[in-house]
């Protein structure tokens, strides 16, 4: 699928958050029960549907692998090097090593126009009692929300992986089309994350071969799941998950338990599986939030079937001496 961004966004495109705004769009389009067949067997292995965050169109996130992975020439400019983070999707085919050789910068995806493919500015707003449509006691009581601008025309690839017995392609991008017009994320009412599918199309994700790694295109809970420890490299946040909609206004908080992940563009070494996907779902049964206890969060990633070099991971990278932010799993993360 691929989308172009009609306004500013309050909320990055992951994944993760993608898949939590795509439910409420099926409750309230074919209704909570329609909601809860496409759910059934979610924490067992059985989404209906995998999202991968959104991604320059032609191009895939570089990994996140130590430095000493991928190959350098003696006259590189290590700085420039690091700003190479996206790698063409016709280059997936070539060996890791030469990867971030291949990668290019943002500036080149803007052809030219912009070293950032997005720019992030503050809104700032102000406090207002809607009973007496004033600041209230307190006076004057402003803060800012960082709004991300893209740049303009460029278009943007989201990776999807549908169990179209449980939900249809059509129903599918409907789905997507009311998340589009209506705004995803935060500040949806007030104008934000408004965009348009340009082009919503079945088409295989490229792959190595032979391949024994996946690199994740999303979010994922890897937590458990026995991958090579000790070739598995990711980079963690905690996602602070809270309810949109209309739960937001529901008996209880908002916010959700917050829950470890592994950042999108890991690498975890394990047979590619044939479902396309690696993780688990997260929740239910009250474990994510107190107040909807159904609730589930999407702990699956889309995947690239990769071959990674075990000699290079133990022989050169040994003791962690690349010394890159990019640690090596122990295939223990606790939520």
């Amino acid at each position: 699928m691929t989308i172009q961004p009609l306004s500013a966004f309050a909320t990055a495109l992951k994944g993760d958050t993608l898949f939590g705004q795509l439910c409420w769009a099926i409750r309230n389009r074919f209704g909570e029960e329609r909601l809860t067949a496409c759910l059934n067997g979610y924490n067992q292995n059985q989404p209906f549907i995998v999202l991968s965050d959104a991604f320059p169109q032609g191009y895939l996130p570089l990994p996140k692998l130590p430095s000493c992975f991928y190959q350098t020439q003696a006259t590189a400019d290590r700085k420039a090097l690091k700003k190479r983070n996206w790698l063409p999707i016709s280059d997936v085919v070539k060996p890791i090593d030469e990867w971030q050789l291949a990668a290019v910068d943002a500036k080149t995806i803007s052809a030219g126009n912009t070293n950032n493919l997005s720019e992030k500015h503050p809104q700032p707003h102000n406090t207002i009692n809607r009973q007496t449509n004033t600041t209230g006691e307190n006076g004057f009581a402003p803060y800012s929300v960082e709004q991300e601008w893209f740049t303009p025309q460029l278009k943007w690839t989201i990776h999807l992986l549908l169990d179209t017995a449980k939900l249809s392609l059509a129903e599918c991008q409907q789905c997507l089309e009311d998340i589009g017009q209506f705004g995803f994320g935060k500040d949806a009412s007030i104008g934000m994350g408004k965009f348009s599918i340009d082009t919503f199309v079945e088409q295989p994700l490229p792959a190595q071969n032979p391949a024994n790694a996946c690199l994740t295109l999303a979010p994922c809970a890897p937590q458990g799941l026995g991958f090579d420890a000790d070739a598995s490299y990711y980079q963690l946040f905690t996602r602070f998950g809270r309810h949109g909609d209309i739960a937001v206004h529901q008996q209880g908080k908002p916010f959700k338990n917050p829950i470890l992940l592994a950042q999108t563009a890991a690498v975890f070494t394990t047979p590619p599986p044939a479902t396309g996907f690696i993780g688990q779902g997260i929740g239910g049964n009250g474990e994510l939030s107190n107040t909807i206890s159904e609730t589930v969060h999407q702990g699956y990633a889309p995947v690239i079937a990769v071959h990674l070099s075990k000699a290079t991971a133990g022989e050169i990278c040994q003791n962690d001496t690349c010394g890159d932010d990019t640690r090596r799993s122990d295939a223990h993360i606790a939520t």
